[in-house]
């Protein structure tokens, strides 16, 4: 699985349970993905990906401001695989 695959997955599975801003799901939820750690960081640096330290876990969530732009890459590369 490509890395830019991997990021596109877990922002799926955020989008899809409607992880959006302060609405977050815990990052022990994602460990089946192999780069995760590295996959977060990438997307909070760009920051499409929000952080939520918690005091007994890390909660993640998409940023809303970037909605356009993250619908986009999740199925610019979903797509790739189907073709």
């Amino acid at each position: 699985m490509s890395f830019e695959l991997e990021k596109a997955q877990i922002m799926w599975k955020l989008s899809r349970k409607k992880n959006w801003g302060d609405s977050y799901d815990r990052l022990e939820h994602f460990k089946r993905f192999p780069n995760l750690e590295k996959a977060i960081k990438e997307l909070q640096k760009i920051g499409w990906v929000i952080i939520h330290k918690k005091s007994g876990f890390t909660g993640i969530s998409l940023n809303t401001t970037y909605k356009k732009e993250i619908a986009e890459f999740i199925w610019k590369e979903t797509n790739k695989i189907l073709s």
